[in-house]
């Protein structure tokens, strides 16, 4: 990812619309913007193909809005997560364009549904409706970074034959998610059908045993198929991420 708004000014220097001091002002921000609570790295998206990405939980309102804000001057592209709704109107009220997304609890900027002749193809396959918050966490973190997705929900193990019916659904992905609580068994089922990389993502779904994801993080991490990889608890963002970065290079070969 390059700095748009970099070239941009850039451009409107060489015809002569701005001065060397507002190009200098802009040159010294870039490696990062201290505001004193978060220091921005805007380099993130020079190296690493995406701007920095903030995690919600426990900052203020105001400082996730300032945060976003100031990013969304520099990207075309902002992804916020574990964000509650008073902190996705907050941003909206100073980045009208941003979108929130209830249920996966992000704010975006620039997210779309990516055509499937997008850079890279992710499925997320999902085990019960419980886990769907998680699941479109990864399947947006995927598609705002470029990826087209394919979405097959509520397919657990106690219904085996769902999945098996939707297996054609995800034979051209090349990044499979996999995301389900309780005991977790779905990864295995899924990394023993495909020939696909397959991220894990366990939820702390499941009732007392499962001890908030526990259960299903070990049961992943114990997984007989191979090509099975696995993240944190609820890090539906971690499990999309991993899957466009490997999508996106299978698919520049």
């Amino acid at each position: 990812m390059r700095d748009a708004a970099l070239e941009r000014l850039l451009e409107r220097f060489r015809a002569g619309e701005v001065d060397t001091d507002t190009v200098m002002q802009y040159i010294k921000k870039l490696p990062y913007d201290d505001l004193g609570f978060a220091k921005i790295d805007y380099h993130r998206g020079i190296r690493q193909g995406f701007a920095e990405v903030i995690y919600c939980a426990s900052k203020t309102t105001e400082q996730v809005r300032e945060i976003f804000r100031r990013l969304a001057e520099r990207s075309d592209h902002v992804l916020a997560t574990r964000a509650n709704r008073e902190m996705g109107m907050a941003v909206k009220d100073v980045v009208p364009k941003a979108q929130y997304h209830e249920v996966a609890g992000l704010i975006t900027l620039g997210w779309k549904r990516t055509p499937e002749s997008a850079a890279g193809e992710v499925a997320v396959v999902c085990a019960g409706t419980s886990d769907l918050p998680v699941a479109e966490e990864a399947a947006i973190t995927a598609e705002i970074m470029g990826s087209s997705v394919t979405r097959v929900n509520d397919v657990g193990v106690a219904g085996l034959h769902r999945l098996l019916g939707e297996l054609h659904r995800f034979e051209d992905a090349r990044a499979v998610v996999v995301v389900a609580g309780m005991e977790g068994a779905l990864a295995s089922v899924v990394g023993g059908l495909i020939d696909k990389p397959v991220i894990a993502v366990p939820t702390s779904v499941g009732y007392g045993a499962a001890f908030g994801g526990l259960a299903a993080l070990l049961g992943m991490l114990n997984s007989c198929a191979s090509g099975v990889s696995v993240v944190n608890i609820d890090n539906g963002f971690g499990g999309g991420y991993a899957a466009h970065l490997i999508a996106s290079q299978a698919s520049a070969r």
